[in-house]
């Protein structure tokens, strides 16, 4: 997912309607630049976040989606989403404690619609689970993402709030697919993921 730029609100969205490519692009760029740069600088860091077009269609005009970019915040353990459109951040639960680690993750899902969960990490199952749930796992054991927004499979960018999958097989595909194509960095950096989340199935069977 492309950003323009980052923008604060007080929990009440920037909301820049339709417009085409063109007066997106067209010297006006950092305007709105300058527009998004003003709103962080006056707003502060905060937990809010900034509607964006999510993408022009063939006759150049920006359709109703949205996309919601929620600003990451000290308290935060991860802030981010993919191209569906699925947006939110992730903290720590108040009740959250050591033997029992709990996350809650506000956002927007794929439909545009507010969501609230609570995750239990102790509970999550790499072999079955969500997005989400992979990225409060990821945030937890704090896996190494480099110069990566996620150290998750990139079939995970097209998953829906709710999708399950088996995601030590999409490391598999993944970790295949990098060796047929002879990228062998991303190919280790991808084996060094899968085996964090092994690791940590491993721990929660002992």
């Amino acid at each position: 997912m492309s950003f323009f730029g980052m923008g604060i609100t007080d929990q009440s969205p920037l909301r820049y309607g339709t417009a085409t490519v063109g007066k997106r692009t067209q010297g006006g760029g950092g305007d709105f630049a300058g527009q998004l740069l003003q709103a962080v600088e006056e707003k502060g860091k905060c937990e809010a976040f900034l509607n964006m077009p999510s993408g022009a269609t063939e006759n150049g005009q920006y359709p109703g989606k949205t996309h919601v970019i929620y600003i990451k915040t000290d308290d935060m353990l991860y802030s981010g989403g993919n191209g569906t459109g699925l947006s939110y951040y992730i903290k720590y639960a108040p009740n959250s404690t050591e033997d029992d680690p709990i996350v809650v993750a506000k956002g927007v899902d794929e439909n545009g619609r507010e969501f609230e969960q609570t995750i239990h990490i102790n509970r999550i199952n790499p072999c079955c689970a969500t997005v989400v749930e992979m990225h409060a796992l990821e945030a937890y054991l704090g896996v190494d993402r480099g110069e990566r927004l996620s150290s998750l499979p990139m079939d995970s960018g097209a998953m829906g709030l709710h999708d399950r999958r088996n995601f030590m097989e999409m490391f598999r595909k993944q970790i295949s697919d990098m060796k047929l194509l002879n990228q062998k960095q991303a190919q280790a950096y991808y084996e060094y993921s899968m085996q964090k989340y092994w690791d940590f199935i491993s721990r929660m069977l002992e």
